[in-house]
């Protein structure tokens, strides 16, 4: 009788730390995901991403082994992280919407980052947990690149690293290799920290944290042999003009004003070949018009289609137009065609990978139930095509908006031939957010994969051009008409990112599971002994 109450307190006491440990476990998971989304543009504070890794890697594993974490805990934490890190990434999702999309979608996002927790404290028990673990990082992000509805990329942690110094890891492996290093340098650092707080600490440290140090070593050795903007042997520079026209106002009804759009382009333009006339522009080779610069078809409008020829001609090049052309099943194409003076429409790049819940809707009976804006979703359809377009003699890789956040994208484009790299898109129905400059990383990593000057037209910003080491030559403001001409080079050497293409991150995911399967017998053994 005694004993039992002796018992109760320290049943009590012991129930009462397990709490305090979880919840400071919690804590430090959402503290992880915070400091990952305080590393993403337009903040330069790469570094913070490994720290939010390494704060990760320490919650799961227990802080060294001083608490025991189940892997229904390991969920817990892997989706209190997600959720630090995808609520505040993404409110530009709901900005004209309300909140309800924004925070279903970081919620639905977040259960990837919980795998990532459970296949976390998997791995904690091995000798190399920390190249583990940031393998199987690579894998969940892969998994969430891919699936569900072709998958959401956005929020890699390669797409916060256009200012860090593990760049260019991205001209060997993409942007798998790059986000793997990240997640590598954090797991090293995690495993330092808890290394030097034991007796052993440095021997303990040495092991885990050697294939950290070596990523950051080849990220650095690498980074002089980076392409630059100057042309090589063989090679040709080219001027290339990006158009923001901007528009009247921003928000979801901003294709009510499409005639107004299509006119801020087109006199911008006119303006851009004033200025070649009078001297003080040089006359540009191609013009590149944002993802929906003409809402109104112009294969099907007659106005449209002489605005956009009356730009060109006087402009004296062709111009990629951004245009949404309608089917004769009444669907819709996302399109970029090349438009040559008075020659009229060329070849055209119709996007491929297109957005759920915005250019079309899946189970769109089903989502009305839930927001009055389901039928203000599109009726796009993919396109098809390997995303090169010729016009002026230059082969030019299409990827529209969305699309650049997609390795598969730019890859065929690259493979296929195109010297330099477009990504016309359209921001306004974001409004004032950090989402263009989150477009922008990507494109700028993007940049550095291929060795590619890549160019952005954005309808109200950020527009920007790009060299192939990921170096934003020039960049316009927010909402604001503006011009951008630069001269840069047409490249056709491929990088090994470029030759590998899906290989890279095949094997990052491979070498994952080989991991896991090694932790499983590793833990099947400890569990049998």
């Amino acid at each position: 009788m005694s004993s039992d109450v002796v018992s109760a307190p320290e049943k009590s006491r012991t129930r009462g730390g397990r709490l305090r440990g979880a919840a400071v476990s919690t804590l430090a998971s959402v503290l992880a995901g915070a400091l990952i989304f305080a590393s993403f543009p337009p903040r330069t504070l790469w570094f913070l991403a490994p720290l939010g890794i390494a704060v990760l890697a320490a919650v799961l594993t227990g802080f060294g082994g001083r608490r025991s974490v189940s892997l229904k805990a390991g969920f817990g934490y892997g989706y209190a992280a997600g959720l630090g890190f995808f609520v505040p990434l993404l409110p530009w999702i709901g900005v004209y919407v309300g909140p309800m999309p924004w925070l279903a979608l970081a919620a639905a996002e977040s259960v990837f980052v919980g795998l990532f927790g459970v296949l976390g404290v998997l791995t904690a028990r091995s000798s190399w947990w920390p190249l583990s673990m940031a393998l199987v990082w690579s894998l969940t992000e892969w998994l969430r690149s891919s699936v569900p509805f072709g998958g959401f990329p956005w929020g890699r942690l390669a797409f916060g690293q256009p200012e860090g110094w593990l760049l260019p890891l991205a001209s060997i492996g993409g942007a798998p290799l790059l986000s793997f290093g990240v997640a590598l340098t954090g797991t090293g650092l995690a495993a330092l920290a808890l290394a030097s707080m034991r007796r052993g600490g440095l021997r303990a440290f040495l092991g885990p944290v050697a294939a950290a140090a070596a990523a950051s070593i080849v990220a650095l050795a690498v980074l002089p042999t980076l392409p630059t903007n100057d042309a090589a042997d063989g090679e040709r520079m080219v001027t290339v003009a990006a158009v923001q026209g901007s528009v009247p106002r921003l928000g979801l009804d901003f294709n009510a004003q499409r005639r107004a759009v299509l006119d801020n382009h087109v006199r911008e333009t006119l303006a851009l070949a004033a200025d070649v006339d009078a001297g003080r522009q040089p006359a540009p080779d191609l013009v590149v018009w944002p993802e929906n610069a003409s809402d109104i078809d112009p294969l099907r409008n007659a106005d449209a289609a002489t605005l956009i020829t009356q730009a060109s001609v006087a402009v004296g090049a062709p111009i990629l137009v951004g245009t949404v052309l309608v089917n004769k099943d009444g669907t819709n194409s996302n399109s970029v065609i090349a438009w040559n003076g008075t020659d009229g429409p060329g070849e055209r790049h119709d996007k491929k990978i297109i957005q759920p819940f915005g250019e079309y809707l899946p189970y769109r009976s089903f989502f009305r139930l839930f927001s009055e804006y389901a039928d203000r979703a599109g009726h796009f359809v993919p396109g098809s095509g390997n995303g090169v377009v010729h016009a002026a003699g230059i082969a030019t890789g299409i990827a529209t908006c969305y699309e650049v956040a997609f390795d598969r994208a730019l890859e065929e484009s690259v493979t296929s031939g195109a010297e330099l790299i477009a990504i016309p898109t359209n921001n306004a129905t974001f409004g004032d957010t950090d989402m263009t400059y989150q477009q922008l990383a990507m494109s700028r990593v993007r940049a550095v994969e291929h060795g590619r000057t890549v160019v952005v037209a954005a309808t109200s910003g950020v527009s920007a051009i790009v060299g192939p080491d990921g170096t934003v030559l020039q960049q316009t403001p927010l909402f604001t008409p503006d011009v951008l001409v630069s001269s840069v080079e047409l490249r056709r050497t491929e990088t090994v990112a470029t030759r590998l293409g899906f290989g890279s991150e095949l094997a990052l995911c491979l070498a994952a599971i080989v991991g896991l399967g090694s932790s499983l017998l590793a833990r099947r053994h400890r569990e049998a002994g």
